[in-house]
This record gives structure tokens, C-alpha cells and sequence, in this order.
């Protein structure tokens, strides 16, 4: 892929954007998270006015009919209309707070239409939930191709130049709608694009490879990993019995697995993820010819994760935290980016690449084997207006195709193939769910299909069926000339009908050794840390002795290193294990990325250099980062007479997970809340003025503390030295920085950033290649 850069575009909208926040004058407003477009008033306005338009990071899907035609509207034509409120049907209501009741004290009378339909439509607003997938979030974007497919596949829309609208959604598998955002598990990369030539829908993740191989298996792998059926807990987790159970018995898991347990299972945020399609696609040229393909999502950001105890941490602090984080990086303007890669590999009859079989969804092919060639550019550019209307009511399928594009015989997808439609029915109540506005094609539709539950279309004609002379033969046949899609006439050879795999599908462990060997020793420290934590909350000491025998087919140290935790015996592997070329680029770590919307927290008090603060903030600014400065209480800092200092975060509400580095403006006095009766974050503080109060405050202490365990850059000047020894953390350690003047230490702390986290504060103990 080609190398990340900061885009100025970009940053001059961060920089507008975050000026206007943290200026302390009338658009302090704008910081990102306003929940409306204007300004709330003190009092309940009570002059008619027509609804306030969404705001400007946000919009709608395009307006287009049932039947893919454009209509002359904007996005807000769906939204509400008029100053005054109605029933369902338009009639002006001039009271929605009391029943119709007979007398004031009477009882509620059968024929007030107004509370059936009001309570009717409420007792319904829900559906059902996704089966998996159900905690998303999503966003509008844009995506532009490159022109470097067009060698490989007809597909209009990555031709050189072509922009095309889509909609992406990321979720988590496991959880339920309510659960938290930074669990440890699988995240969905789904994305829809509204070609020229219908809907292509790349239902994507953050893990290259599935649990399984044979769709058959999927309701048992998910059955697995759902909370247990007679308790209904733990939600969004896999550590426990029933999933530790299945994968330690069902060994093609094992990659997936430790992919999870790595730090992919924890990304950062959406913005720093990466995606991939999973399954080998078929590409077709203009002449027909075939090449086989894997789809790869690269942040522009870089590949990025967070650590176990940040994860818990937030987890409780803001549980919708990459929600947030991608509705505030669009509101900001910093919009996230991805480059849309492929691995090309010949489509031969035996569909296997350097002796891989590319139809296995539990294998991958090694970027030093068949690099990523970037196809394309997306960019999340709006926010939704409406969460259930698009996020929700979204509906993906892999069979969403378009010319130029095919499947292929992996057992997986074919499964896919199905389920992704038949859900639909039951969440979207019937089968025209393509007719929501999310779901609509940008292109003509003329289908033949009729009526249905939902059916928003006024089909024409009297002749819904081929062939007919009634409707003047309508709709015609395509080839493959008039845009029509043809599929590939793959040779499908003679063969028994059986249930099996083929013997290619057999090795479970070498390409999850691969994983292992291809890790830096920090991130094998934390798979051993996440596989000892999930085991730990396994109950049956049975399925634990299984698992560190599925490990000991991985590596010894892994298996050796896990089971002491646990306080078990290592078992050694059946036999020698295989010895595979590391791949370098299955490692997040010894890159070096754009900084542009990481958040730098500024600590400052009355007390504080401000003009130094000022300079700070200015630079953070400068670098297309976004300062919040934290403060013992809200409002301003302008005890210089200078230009006033606006608060974002006080010690009360800041934590430090929040920040990707913090800046220490000096020590910080105590707030006057710094005593655990008032903030249990506090700890054993006592009220400022006692005798036993602490010189700095002990919330600073605990971000601090927090920043050093978390592998974060931290930096300082003037007294900070003070408070970072009152935190017990070392002025010498790497990533720690004293300076003599703001600047200074803010260089510094970018450079860290732009290599996510300070990996050698803490040397690892696992060994090298073994």
C-alpha cells in the first residue's frame, strides 16, 4: 500500500473545527458531541417554527424512489415537516400530555384516537436485533477509485476517477445491542456501495480468517460464544466455558482465536482498524478473463489497539466509545480513510496460491507472498441523521454483486450466500427491505417482484412476468454488453456427493504458528496475557487442559507461559512443529503514522504558565491533533488577565483512556472536590486546607499512573517533574519527558504518537523466533 500521509485538507477542517471549541467565545459550542444543530434556550420555546435542519457532519441516505430513480430532494425531504404537531396522518394535535378522559378524575375513554395510535405505534418502535452484529455504528462516506483494478475486473466502479457513495457499518459479533464497544472480539467491516450499476455490498471484518470453514458450523460457533442460555451471561465476552469448550474441541477455530486474543481482538478505534473480506472472490475482466482476489481495508491511520486494562477501563467509564470517537472524528472534520486493496492470485483449477488453498477461510496468504495492491480510496465524510432509520435498518448481503465481481466455491460464503437474505425477513419484516431508504439501489430497478409486506413501490403494467407482449415485452434481457451480469462458467468437476472437507482444509496449526512468529515480543506478551485472563474465567478445569493442548501445536513458550498462569502442566505437541517464514506485515508494531485527530490532554490550573498552555494548545492544533485541557473545575483559566483558557475535561469527569498522550502544565494543586467522599477517584484524599491534604491532586496521579501503565507518551514542563514523582512514575523511563518549555515536550510526545504507544517503557520476557 502506499505510504500514510496527513492530508491538509483535512487538518485545516480539524484545525477550524477545534479553534472554534476551545477559543472561549460564542462557537465554544462546537466542540464535537453537540446533541442538536442550534443552541438550547433556558426557557421552552413557544413560537411555531418549523423543525431545525440536522447538523452539518450529518446526512441522509440519497433520495431515490422504491425503483432506484433520483429524485430532485434533499436528504431532509424524509425528515419531519411543519410547525405543529400531528397524528400519523396530519391532523394538528392540540394536546399529547393528558388522556381523553371523562371529567378530570374520570376514566380514560375507548374512543381517544389519539392515545391508541401514540401508544400502538410506541409498543412497536423496536425490531428484532441482529443475530450477531448487533452493537454497530456507521457512518456516510465516499469512495474513489484508483483505476489499478481496471486490469482485473470490469467493475465500473473502480474505474480511475469514479466516486461512488457508500455506507459502512462496524460492529461487534457478541453482544447485544446494549453491550460496550471495547470488548475483546471480532469487529464487522461491512460496507455498501451505490454503484452506477446496482447495490455491491463488501461484508467484511477486522480479522482476516473465520472460526470456521463450513457455514454448517456457524449457528454452533455462535451458539458458543453467546452469553450462556440459562444465565444469559457473560454478554460480549468469550471468556467462559461454552466458547472455550467449542474451540478447544473444533481445532479449525484455533486461528481465529488467536487472532482474538491478540491485540486485534481490542482495536483502538474504528479509524484504526483494518478490514478484510475473508473469503476469495472471483474478478472478471472485460474479455472475460478470471483472477482470484482477497479484499484488504488499510487505514490511512495505521493499524492501532488499545491494552487490556484501557479496555476494561473504558468499558465502564464510556461503553459507546468507538461510537464516539467516529461520529466526533467526522464532526470535526478529521474524516478517517482507508485505501481498498487486493492480493491477485491466478485463478487456476486447483484455486490454491503458493500451497494455500485459497477457498479455506481459516488461511491466509502472506502480504510478502501477494502484496496489497491499493484499488481505491474511502472516506467516512457524515454522520447519520437517524440511527435506526440507517444504522439499524441497514441490511447487507454477500450476494449483492456486480458485474465484474463473482464468488467462489469456499463453503463459508456459500452459507453466506443465504443467510445474509433470509434474516431480513424476520428483522425488516418481509422481503422488500431493499426498498428502505438505506437499503435503495442508485440504479433502475425493474424486477418483476410484486407486494409483499412494505411494498413502497407503484408497479405499472399488468404483466409482472418473461416473456409477456401485454407490457410491450418489458423488461428486457442484458448481456454482458448492455451491463447485464453474467456468471463465470467455472468447469465444476465430476464428483461423488459427500459431507466432507477436502484434505487441504486439514492443518489447524500451521498458519496459526505463522500468526505467533510473525508478533513483536510486546504483542505475544499480550496474547499470553489474554489467553491466561479468558481461561482463568473458564470453570471446567477439563476445557483448560484441552485449550493448552491446542496451544502446545502453536508454540511451547505460548503454551508453557499460559499454563503456569492457569497452574497447570504444559503438554508437549504430537510431534516437531513446522517452521514458517515470519510475515513482518501481521505485526501493528515499528510503523510510524499520521497524528492528524489524536487527542492530547493538556492538565493545567490557575496556577499554570497559561501563555504556555496557550502556546501548547496552539501547536496541538497546528499538528491537526485536538487539545482538551483539563482543569480542577469547568469554565475559563484567565487568572493572567490573558486571553481566557476554555475547559474541556475537569479532574471530576477526565479519565485518562480518553487521551492518546497528556501534557502536564506544571504540578496541579488539589481541586476542591480531591477527597473520596466527593470523587472515589480520589482515593484516600482528604479536603483541601486539612493538614493531610496532598500537594497534587490525586485524580492527576491516577491518569498519570494510568498514561505510564498504558504505554502512553507523556510530557511536561516548569514543576511537572513534582507530580510525576508523586505518581511513582520514573522522569527517565522512555516516552517520559521534562522539558524547560511547552514546545519542546509537545515535539517530543508527536513523535511517540506517531508511533501509537511506547512499547519499549516495558521490556517484553518472550524470547525471539523459536
Amino acid at each position: 500500500m502506499e505510504e500514510s500521509h496527513p492530508v491538509k485538507e483535512t487538518v485545516g477542517k480539524v484545525i477550524g473545527k477545534v479553534v472554534d471549541a476551545v477559543s472561549g467565545d460564542e462557537h465554544a459550542g462546537e466542540i464535537p458531541g453537540r446533541p442538536g444543530s442550534a443552541p438550547a434556550p433556558l426557557e421552552e420555546p413557544t413560537q411555531p417554527r418549523p423543525p431545525l435542519p440536522p447538523k452539518p457532519d450529518q446526512s441522509g441516505p440519497g433520495v431515490f424512489s422504491a425503483t432506484g430513480r433520483p429524485v430532485d430532494e434533499p436528504p431532509t425531504a424524509r425528515s419531519q415537516n411543519g410547525e405543529y404537531l400531528t397524528t400519523a396522518q396530519g391532523l394538528r394535535l392540540s394536546d399529547s400530555d393528558h388522556s381523553l378522559k371523562a371529567g378530570p378524575r374520570g376514566p380514560v375513554l375507548l374512543q381517544d384516537h389519539h392515545l391508541r395510535e401514540k401508544i400502538m405505534h410506541f409498543d412497536h418502535e423496536r425490531i428484532p436485533e441482529r443475530v450477531v452484529h448487533a452493537r454497530g455504528a456507521a457512518a456516510h462516506g465516499v469512495f474513489r477509485g484508483y483505476g489499478t483494478a481496471s486490469t482485473v475486473t470490469r467493475a465500473a466502479f473502480l474505474a480511475e476517477g469514479v466516486e461512488t457513495p457508500v455506507f459502512v457499518r462496524f460492529s461487534t459479533v457478541l453482544g447485544s445491542r446494549g453491550s460496550a464497544d471495547t470488548v475483546r472480539d471480532t469487529r464487522g467491516f461491512a460496507t455498501k456501495f451505490y454503484t452506477s450499476e446496482g447495490v455491491f455490498d463488501l461484508v467484511a471484518n477486522n480479522i482476516p480468517v473465520f472460526f470456521i470453514q463450513d457455514a454448517i458450523k456457524f449457528p454452533d460457533i455462535i451458539h458458543a460464544g453467546k452469553p450462556h442460555p440459562d444465565r444469559e451471561i457473560p454478554q460480549a465476552q468469550s471468556a467462559h466455558d461454552t466458547f472455550w469448550d467449542f474451540v478447544s474441541l473444533h481445532t479449525e477455530a484455533t486461528h481465529h482465536t488467536l487472532w482474538n486474543m491478540s491485540d486485534r481482538g481490542i482495536p483502538r478505534s474504528y479509524r484504526t482498524m483494518e478490514g478484510f473480506g475473508v473469503h476469495t472472490f472471483r474478478l472478471v475482466d472485460a474479455a472475460g478473463a478470471t483472477t482470484l482476489v482477497k479484499f484488504h481495508w488499510k487505514p490511512k491511520a495505521g493499524v492501532h489497539s488499545l491494552v487490556w486494562e484501557e479496555a476494561q477501563l473504558i468499558n465502564g467509564v464510556d461503553p459507546d466509545f468507538h461510537r464516539r470517537d467516529l461520529a466526533d472524528a467526522i464532526e470535526a472534520g478529521a474524516h478517517p480513510q482507508w485505501e481498498l486493496g487486493i492480493q491477485v492470485f491466478p485463478d487456476t483449477p486447483e484455486q490454491t496460491f503458493e500451497g494455500i488453498d485459497l477457498l479455506d477461510p481459516t488461511k491466509i496468504v502472506p502480504e510478502e507472498l501477494a502484496p496489497v495492491q491499493p484499488i481505491g480510496l474511502l472516506t467516512l465524510n457524515a454522520n447519520p441523521t437517524n440511527f435506526f432509520a440507517e444504522t439499524e435498518q441497514v441490511a447487507f448481503h454477500p450476494g449483492h454483486l456486480v458485474p465484474g465481481i463473482d464468488v467462489t466455491d469456499d463453503p463459508l460464503l456459500a452459507g453466506r450466500l443465504f443467510s445474509y437474505l433470509d434474516t431480513q425477513l424476520t428483522r425488516l419484516g418481509g422481503p422488500n427491505f431493499g426498498q428502505i431508504p438505506i437499503n435503495r439501489t442508485h440504479a433502475p430497478v425493474n424486477d418483476m417482484l410484486r407486494d409483499g409486506y412494505h411494498q413502497t413501490a407503484v408497479h405499472a403494467g399488468v404483466a409482472p412476468y418473461k416473456p409477456n407482449s401485454l407490457d410491450g415485452g418489458c423488461p428486457f434481457f442484458a448481456g454482458s454488453q448492455e451491463g447485464g451480469y453474467v456468471e463465470t462458467p467455472v468447469q465444476v468437476p465430476a464428483a461423488r456427493k459427500v459431507r466432507e472437507a477436502p484434505a487441504s482444509f486439514d492443518d489447524h496449526f500451521g498458519q496459526p504458528r505463522l500468526f505467533w512468529l510473525s508478533l513483536t515480543p510486546i504483542e505475544r506478551e499480550h496474547v499470553i496475557s489474554a489467553y491466561t485472563f479468558e481461561l482463568g474465567k473458564v470453570y471446567e478445569q477439563a476445557i483448560k487442559e484441552r485449550t493448552l493442548r491446542v496451544l502446545a501445536h502453536i508454540d511451547p513458550y505460548l503454551c508453557e507461559q499460559v499454563a503456569q498462569g492457569l497452574g497447570l502442566p504444559a503438554p508437549a505437541a504430537d510431534g516437531p512443529l513446522p517452521s514458517p517464514v515470519p510475515s513482518p506485515a501481521l505485526s501493528q508494531v515499528g510503523k510510524v503514522w499520521p497524528v492528524t485527530g489524536r487527542i492530547v490532554g493538556i492538565v493545567a490550573g490557575p496556577d499554570s504558565d497559561l501563555d504556555a498552555v496557550r502556546t501548547v494548545r496552539q501547536a496541538v492544533l497546528d499538528g491537526g491533533m485536538v487539545p482538551l485541557v483539563i482543569a480542577p473545575v469547568g469554565g475559563v483559566l484567565a487568572t493572567d488577565g490573558g486571553t481566557p483558557v476554555t475547559v474541556q475535561r475537569t479532574f471530576a469527569t477526565a479519565r485518562s483512556v480518553e487521551f492518546d498522550a497528556l501534557l502536564l502544565a506544571g504540578s496541579p494543586l488539589p481541586g476542591g472536590d480531591a477527597y473520596g467522599a466527593r470523587d472515589a477517584k480520589a482515593g484516600n484524599g482528604t479536603p483541601p486546607g486539612t493538614p493531610a491534604a496532598a500537594p497534587v491532586d490525586p485524580r492527576v496521579l491516577l491518569m498519570l499512573g494510568e498514561m505510564f501503565r498504558h504505554a502512553k507518551p507523556i510530557g511536561g514542563w516548569g514543576d511537572a517533574a513534582a507530580a510525576l514523582a508523586a505518581a511513582g512514575v520514573d522522569t527517565e523511563a522512555p516516552g517520559v519527558l521534562v522539558s524547560g518549555d511547552g514546545e519542546a515536550a509537545l515535539a517530543e510526545v508527536v513523535r511517540l504518537l506517531g508511533e501509537h504507544r511506547v512499547w519499549d517503557r516495558f521490556p517484553a520476557a518472550t524470547p525471539g523466533i523459536v
